[in-house]
């Protein structure tokens, strides 16, 4: 892995904010504003994509991240942006700015999922005092009182 196509890639983003390198997958991992936007693999970039980008990927004859795995071709949302866009800033940055809105896309899905899981257990959780009825009746101390003066 050329650690020279990573830094090239990773001044090609540089106008669209902090850009973090990290090494993932005999690869590279690049973050975008602590988004995580693109994958180098084989000295290729690979921007990522959703249901909402990836036909424009498509559209532009762009290649997707593949690997074997058990004998069978895997697909990642990951595409390669068109050849030209990787000569220069202004080129690659409309193809990256899809990466970044795919990328907050995901993540404000798994927040969403996360958020879903604490109100859950939060409902989940009794406020104190709070019995079932079945413990209220087992509950000592929490037996009914007679009325005074009562026979």
């Amino acid at each position: 892995m050329s650690q020279e196509f990573a830094r090239h890639c990773a001044e090609l983003l540089q106008p669209l904010g902090p850009v973090r390198l990290r090494r993932m997958f005999g690869g590279h991992g690049i973050y975008l504003d602590d988004l995580f936007v693109a994958l180098i693999v084989d000295e290729q970039l690979y921007l990522k994509t959703d249901a909402q980008t990836r036909g424009q990927f498509e559209a532009a004859g762009c290649q997707p991240f593949c690997y074997q795995r058990e004998g069978e071709t895997m697909t990642l949302g990951y595409f390669r942006p068109p050849e030209e866009a990787l000569d220069s800033p202004p080129l690659l940055a409309p193809w990256a700015r899809l990466a970044m809105a795919a990328a907050l896309r995901t993540q404000a899905q798994k927040l969403a999922k996360a958020n879903q899981k604490v109100a859950k257990r939060a409902a989940a959780i009794k406020p104190p005092g709070a019995l079932s009825p079945k413990t209220r009746a087992a509950a000592p101390g929490r037996a009914k009182k007679k009325p005074a003066g009562g026979a």
